[in-house]
């Protein structure tokens, strides 16, 4: 009697755990089972050629593959996803590591900690927005680099006057208007190097200037898209949100119904405290380094302009203050603000001044 083989001949109902640790010219790849760690190598930038070595070696198998956010970005994880493989992306400070592998750190060692950590279910994963929202996240960020590049020139062509010792006047100081502009044309230094470097740090300017009149033209276009047009009008009636903050926690947050609970969303706009908690000492050291900077630098400035104009919120601020420092009580006052909002876009029901659900 001809005896039936047992043996599987693929990987059907078996689980593949990949942990990548990426570079711009080398992937490092770990690969585990749910019973042994099987294969580690470096190979290409190539997602083709991984997927491909998977599925010859792997066939059938339910693959998990996740590498650590970085310069990369999501093109890796999409194109995986658009080869039908669950590809995730794991925060760096999130790997479950030990002190000897803090210490001695490695691009294997890294690849075979993300592997391990998937297959123990350790890992936590990171939201992914789509292509789309990425590019309009982009775009509204590039409004803030501007800025930044023109508070920049601004003190260079400061501090080239002080140099010289040659006084600002007084309607230079905070603003700069034409009128200020034009004085800073005609001034002239000892020889011409001088003056040639004040006329390249004034047409820099001049030239974020122009830059940061288009995006804000092509930002106040993306509002009027459907899918943010109604988010922003909701936004812009809460007190101290105009469109270009409306536009970066709309961009940045994506779908605030993704957040479950009301915790989470505060960890992910930076607004969750660090607390050291062991025997008998219990105290906060502040808010968390993690989270969204520009997410919570947004909301912390809307917070001192929104107790201004809501009176709920100025008498919930008056109840801080007499307990805590001010920056302590704006921060209070700050998550109170993005509960408020996150009603707002979730029932979709505009803002109420004077009431604190």
């Amino acid at each position: 009697m001809e005896t039936v083989s047992t043996i599987p001949k693929d990987f059907n109902g078996q689980n593949i755990y990949v942990g990548m640790d990426v570079h711009d010219k080398s992937w490092k790849i770990h690969v585990f089972s749910d019973e042994f760690e099987l294969k580690s190598w470096s190979q290409q930038p190539d997602v083709e050629r991984l997927s491909n070595y998977l599925q010859k070696h792997y066939q059938g198998a339910n693959y998990l593959l996740a590498y650590e956010s970085g310069f990369s970005g999501f093109w890796i994880q999409r194109a995986f996803q658009a080869r039908g493989i669950d590809c995730r992306v794991v925060h760096a400070a999130d790997v479950p590591t030990n002190s000897k592998e803090q210490i001695r750190k490695s691009d294997a060692i890294d690849s075979k900690k993300i592997a391990k950590g998937l297959k123990n279910g350790d890992l936590n994963f990171i939201y992914v927005p789509d292509v789309q929202l990425e590019l309009d996240r982009q775009l509204v960020r590039s409004r803030s680099t501007l800025s930044t590049e023109s508070t920049r020139v601004k003190n260079r062509i400061k501090a080239l006057l002080k140099l010289h010792g040659m006084p600002i006047p007084p309607y230079g100081t905070k603003h700069w208007s034409r009128k200020f502009i034009a004085w800073l044309k005609r001034q002239e230094f000892a020889g011409l190097s001088g003056n040639l470097t004040m006329k390249n740090l004034i047409e820099e300017l001049q030239f974020y200037d122009i830059q940061k009149k288009q995006v804000d033209t092509s930002i106040k276009s993306l509002s009027q898209k459907d899918y943010f047009n109604t988010n922003v009008k909701l936004l812009q009636g809460v007190p101290s949100i105009g469109l270009l903050t409306a536009m970066i926690l709309l961009t940045e947050i994506g779908d605030i119904s993704r957040f479950k609970r009301f915790d989470e969303l505060c960890s992910f706009c930076g607004l969750a405290p660090n607390c050291h908690d062991s025997g008998e000492i219990k105290q906060s050291t502040g808010l968390s380094r993690r989270g969204n900077e520009r997410v919570k630098t947004a909301l912390i400035e809307c917070a001192w302009i929104a107790v201004r104009k809501d009176p709920a919120l100025l008498l919930y601020y008056k109840e801080q203050i007499v307990k805590m420092k001010a920056q302590k009580a704006i921060i209070k006052v700050t998550r109170k603000l993005l509960s408020r909002i996150r009603y707002v876009l979730i029932h979709q029901k505009q803002y109420e001044l004077g009431v604190i659900k």
